[in-house]
């Protein structure tokens, strides 16, 4: 898959291509039904089908300060879209300009003119252009203007729920991971760089791995998590996994106010490893919320707790 970020540089002879846009946080289950359908139009027509997404988040651009919870990285965005089939996946910097251009020259300059669209395909509550004016319609007089077909996906849903990035934020605000999985078709993922904390999980005979996640990462609500802790390797230059595979972790996400902590922090105690983490890039892959957090009269209440809550991840992860 290509990887393009803007449009200044696309290969020489670019022909026609099949488009879905939309800024895609989460690639959840929606947006893995709505690529899907771009991607099978693509192979239909013999074209490659290209992703646009944006960044930042368009609306931190329109109203800073009012960027949503990330729920996926680029990177990560990427990756998941490679596994659907996509060719290119082409982040478009989201600036003040950009934010500026009319609907219909948003169209004519960047879908027609520059990427030659024969079909784009997005979801039917679509909006684009300045102010958001654009809409499927619009997008849909606008192909049959410039020769190109637009498609206006349903979203997808259950009997309860529409599945949506803001859903799944609501979800994980509330620590109900389990709904997110299922929103999402996977564990909602939280990435970050191990550092040094206070040294006091080592002390109490569970070492963690202290993660600093991004200003806008989606972080579950307080309280401790089984995981699925992933080790990307790539913290620093030349830097290498130390797992080939997913270990077990039994994950804090809060205070520590049985020692009156006042900074929020996300400690993963890697199940069975003594491995030196610090400086890796790793993600934590939430299964199951175990608990609340609580605060403990004692510290020996806490360690008779964290074994608990240990023995709960191991159980409920121990099938793969």
């Amino acid at each position: 898959m290509q990887r393009w970020r803007g449009l200044e540089h696309l290969p020489g002879g670019w022909g026609r291509c099949v488009l879905t846009v939309g800024v895609f946080d989460g690639v959840h289950r929606g947006h893995q039904q709505l690529i899907t359908r771009a991607v099978e139009l693509a192979r239909d027509r013999d074209l490659p089908c290209v992703l646009m997404t944006f960044d930042p988040h368009p609306s931190e651009v329109v109203r800073p300060g009012s960027h949503p919870a990330q729920l996926t990285t680029l990177r990560r965005r990427a990756e998941l879209v490679e596994q659907l089939g996509v060719d290119v996946f082409c982040v478009l910097p989201f600036t003040p300009d950009v934010a500026r251009i009319p609907a219909d020259e948003f169209v004519h300059e960047i879908l027609v003119e520059r990427l030659h669209v024969a079909s784009v395909v997005v979801g039917e509550n679509f909006n684009f252009g300045h102010r958001a004016q654009g809409d499927v319609a619009l997008l849909e007089t606008l192909g049959r203007r410039f020769g190109f077909v637009a498609e206006g996906a349903r979203l997808l849903s259950d009997e309860q729920v529409t599945y949506s990035s803001t859903y799944i934020r609501a979800c994980i605000d509330a620590g109900d991971v389990a709904a997110a999985t299922g929103a999402l078709g996977r564990p909602h993922r939280v990435e970050g760089i191990v550092v040094r904390g206070d040294g006091r999980g080592r002390e109490l005979g569970f070492p963690t791995a202290n993660l600093s996640t991004a200003r806008t990462a989606a972080v579950p609500a307080d309280g401790v998590y089984a995981c699925r802790f992933v080790d990307i390797g790539h913290g620093r230059p030349g830097s290498a996994p130390k797992f080939a595979e997913p270990r077990m972790a039994a994950v804090s996400v809060g205070t520590n106010p049985t020692f009156s902590g006042r900074e929020r922090r996300v400690e993963a105690f890697v199940l069975d490893t003594s491995e030196d983490l610090y400086g890796q890039r790793v993600a934590l892959d939430f299964v199951e919320r175990l608990r609340g957090q609580e605060r403990y009269d004692t510290v020996e209440a806490l360690i008779d707790q964290m074994h608990l809550d240990v023995a709960k991840t191991r159980e409920l992860l121990a099938d793969g």
